[in-house]
């Protein structure tokens, strides 16, 4: 297992490991992972479902029924509804979306791929994805798996994480160099 930096990265490896354990016992390592997508996208397209989780106003009970509300309405079920109905019940949720990243991270390592986070300005074509995945597969040496987030503020190009490894290639981040450069030349 990879060292972790914080408390809650720790308790997401521990939550993904156990679930992944389930999963490959159970030969349903793909349908997590997709069931675990699902509830992302819905975790990115609502603050309401953010706040549920993230807040500690709500009650265990409170939001375990609003998650199994939700996950039924999604058809979400198998072992990916039970587990975070049980994150819900220990007060976990607020770690779900690292809980999901270990879990791609794991699977991935599993199937012999590594994994990248890569963040854009702007969403990436299939022929761009294609393109980043050939040139990170040259330097990791094996299939690269990437998640793809966009953050509008970034400008422009990508930052990229391959494990301890990152790439930023963000025009914000170009700017903000040639900003403080300026500071100390002025």
């Amino acid at each position: 297992m990879a060292q972790t930096s914080s408390p809650i990265s720790a308790v997401a490896e521990r939550y993904a490991s156990s679930l992944f354990e389930l999963a490959l016992e159970d030969k349903s390592v793909a349908r997590v992972e997709a069931d675990l997508g699902s509830f992302e996208a819905m975790l990115a397209g609502s603050a309401d479902l953010r706040r549920l989780i993230e807040s500690p106003v709500f009650a265990a009970d409170e939001q375990e029924r609003a998650i199994s509300a939700i996950l039924e309405k999604a058809k979400v079920g198998g072992l990916a509804g039970n587990f975070l109905r049980v994150v819900a019940r220990n007060r976990r949720l607020f770690a779900v979306p690292g809980m999901i990243q270990a879990f791609r991270r794991i699977a991935a390592e599993h199937r012999g791929e590594a994994s990248a986070d890569v963040t854009a300005a702007h969403a990436l074509t299939a022929a761009q994805q294609n393109e980043l995945k050939a040139a990170l597969r040259s330097v990791a040496g094996k299939d690269v798996v990437i998640n793809v987030t966009v953050d509008p503020s970034l400008l422009g190009g990508l930052v990229v994480r391959m494990g301890s490894r990152q790439i930023d290639t963000s025009l914000k981040t170009k700017l903000n160099s040639l900003k403080l450069a300026l500071k100390e030349v002025g």
